[in-house]
């Protein structure tokens, strides 16, 4: 008997395509204390200190799903725009960050509440924002880290987006609604960076960085050598570059540091650690312990 399956005409195949970038694995804010940084993001939202590597008091690293916060101890870096994530059980999530609020009072923390996520200032000023877990929009997996989004000037969103494609091979779509122009940058399953012009006085660069992990290593590699873009040659399966050009004639158009990893650097796909914040001694239920899905 012969299956039969729908015409090809049916779906939308670009609607899968991923691109060069593969995944973008943490983003990188340097902060002063490392205490209240636990409070923010292990107690209030809920995530995870990675219980393998940097468990000294100079670097702390927070899993989310598959992505890390990275959050060295130093002067406060603040993402010139904000993270976003999502998990399952918008409600706990409000629970405890209002359960914070006491213990991180006199700093930058705020929570607000809007119909589509719930926004998290850290103590020191990164915004970050929550949405409820929805499989349409972010697939099977109930955590992790969806987005980085860049406010950035007038009139570059979309060189920017060009530069993530004839760089990296990565796809981005240039979008114009009544809020503004964006670019979106797809660098993963179901991930993106965002790059949303705005008319506001840029703030200064202070160095936070991302990390991503490209298939093909060299190609890109090349091409940032050439336009004299490489800034640190970290090893063989690692370099970085900061600026972001318009690929036609080299322009500057945006500064954020991207450390950029082959897919045979060692740490590729290391499992990371993930906990069910529900849990609690008066909750307590056998065999819940980690984050499931």
């Amino acid at each position: 008997m012969q299956t039969l399956t729908p015409p090809a005409a049916t779906f939308d195949r670009t609607s899968e395509d991923v691109g060069n970038i593969v995944g973008l694995e943490h983003v990188n804010v340097t902060q002063p204390d490392q205490h209240l940084a636990n409070m923010f993001y292990v107690v209030g939202l809920g995530l995870t200190r990675d219980p393998y590597l940097s468990v000294s008091d100079n670097n702390m690293w927070i899993n989310v799903g598959r992505s890390q916060f990275h959050l060295p101890t130093g002067t406060p870096q603040v993402v010139r725009g904000h993270v976003g994530l999502f998990m399952a059980d918008r409600a706990a999530l409000v629970e405890r960050l209002h359960g914070v609020a006491d213990s991180l009072r006199g700093t930058n923390f705020h929570v607000s509440e809007h119909p589509e996520y719930v926004e998290a200032t850290c103590p020191w000023g990164n915004r970050i924002r929550v949405y409820e877990h929805d499989p349409a929009r972010f697939g099977p997996t109930t955590l992790g880290m969806s987005y980085v989004e860049f406010d950035v000037p007038a009139g570059t969103a979309d060189g920017i987006g060009r530069f993530y494609t004839e760089v990296f091979g990565a796809p981005h779509r240039t979008t114009e609604t009544e809020d503004g122009i964006f670019t979106e940058v797809t660098v993963g399953r179901r991930q993106f960076l965002v790059f949303r012009e705005s008319d506001a006085p840029s703030a200064t660069y202070d160095g936070h960085h991302l990390q991503i992990y490209l298939a093909q290593f060299s190609g890109p590699y090349q091409q940032l050598r050439e336009r004299g873009l490489i800034t640190r040659e970290d090893g063989q399966y690692q370099y970085r570059f900061q600026q972001i050009v318009d690929p036609d004639d080299n322009r500057p158009l945006f500064e954020i540091e991207h450390e950029v990893r082959a897919l045979t650097h060692p740490m590729y796909a290391r499992p990371l650690v993930n906990r069910n914040p529900i849990q609690s001694q008066a909750t307590y239920a056998p065999g819940a312990d980690a984050w499931h899905g």
